[in-house]
């Protein structure tokens, strides 16, 4: 292989945008390919990226190309198995956005066809990749708040209609959950800060504000309350056509849009996680509380706080951490600078050999937890055991 990455990409829209970060004719990758289901994506990205890029409508072309070194999966979640399988068997290292699966059983197909196939397989959990997920777990592997017993996290999704309800995310036989599809961000960091899987679990949640009895073709663009509905969407100044605009109180909208989800780690620890998908703000909020402190985040202001029990009496915190420094947030898929790194580093485990910090359990795992807490909240509440890895 060339010391340059020649990559191709499955869903060039959407995540597959991420082509700014590794389309990099000067450095050490350039996107030489792109597969997608619609041909004015794929006619936007030869005129906006490379015009020279091999395109097709039938991803098994991609995969037969010898000069396609390796492939980034970043289509809709029900089609990362299938496609992520197809590429490890046509010899191709491959990138897989998160979720790495919509069940649990399909993670472990991957896993055993990484394995079958002795090629690198790399899942998208880009929120390790994030500054504040690393000094989180910076400080607490290096002991500062002692032994950790206690997680609390809060994911308040403030456009949570523009990004899951419009569009086919709604539609739970897409992805299983949103426990799953956005879940799974958070539920790795906790893994990834504590170095701990979970163990068993048990979730309740519903869908208090979306969904209804409109049309399941009812769009935005026809829709006689455009003046009125707070949850319209104008596509016209979108020149990415991102998000799709069906309305998003429509029949078939079934995935809950609140969630709490409680969690018992492998050693002990307990967590909960929150998500709310109504909420006016946006922000991300990890509390990771131990034997001998707090530390905690603010995603808005890329800051991360600790307080020592030695200083239990005062409120302030005893330090501040800023991390907004260093950080290329070109590009709305920047995820505060993570997607940067997550890219940098498939390319480096490809041809470097590199391992990533994302190994494939913890892919797994989180969608283990995000499907299991669907159905524990589909059944009352249950508490339901993770299962160990088919290999």
């Amino acid at each position: 292989m060339d010391t340059q990455l020649r990559l191709g990409i499955i869903g060039i829209a959407g995540r597959g945008r991420m082509h700014m970060f590794w389309h990099k004719p000067n450095g050490r990758s350039i996107v030489a390919g792109a597969a997608d289901i619609r041909q004015e994506n794929l006619d936007e990205f030869k005129h906006d990226v490379n015009k020279d890029a091999f395109v097709t409508l039938d991803y098994h072309e991609l995969l037969a190309r010898k000069d396609i070194d390796a492939i980034a999966v970043c289509s809709p979640d029900n089609f990362h198995e299938e496609q992520a399988i197809a590429a490890l068997e046509a010899g191709k290292p491959v990138y897989c956005e998160k979720p790495m699966a919509v069940t649990i059983d399909g993670c472990d197909n991957m896993i055993r066809a990484a394995h079958r196939t002795g090629q690198k397989l790399m899942i998208g959990h880009n929120m390790r990749y994030a500054p504040y997920a690393r000094k989180l777990h910076e400080l607490v592997h290096q002991g500062v708040i002692g032994d950790v017993k206690a997680v609390w996290v809060r994911h308040f999704v403030g456009r949570g209609s523009l990004y899951y309800y419009h569009d086919w995310h709604a539609d739970k036989r897409n992805t299983t959950s949103l426990l799953l599809q956005k879940g799974c961000h958070d539920i790795d960091t906790i893994h990834y800060v504590t170095g701990h899987y979970t163990k068993r679990l048990a979730a309740f949640g519903s869908l208090d504000f979306f969904g209804g009895h409109e049309s399941n073709q009812k769009q935005c663009r026809a829709c006689e309350r455009q003046d009125t509905c707070k949850e319209y969407i104008d596509m016209s100044g979108m020149r990415h056509k991102r998000y799709h605009d069906y309305c998003v109180f429509r029949d078939e909208v079934n995935v809950p849009d609140n969630y709490v989800c409680i969690l018992e780690l492998d050693n002990g620890i307990k967590a909960s996680y929150t998500e709310c998908h109504f909420t006016p703000d946006y922000h991300r909020n990890f509390t990771f509380i131990g034997t001998e402190g707090r530390i905690e985040n603010s995603e808005p202001h890329q800051k991360v706080w600790l307080w020592k029990r030695e200083n239990a009496s005062h409120d302030d915190p005893d330090a501040e951490f800023d991390l907004t420094v260093g950080i290329d947030k070109d590009g709305e898929l920047g995820h505060g600078g993570a997607d940067q790194f997550l890219c940098r580093e498939f390319v480096d485990m490809v041809l470097d050999g590199r391992e990533p910090i994302v190994p494939l359990a913890a892919g797994r795992n989180a969608v283990a937890v995000g499907c299991l807490a669907q159905k524990s909240l589909e059944k009352g509440g249950g508490v339901y055991e993770v299962p160990p890895i088919k290999g």
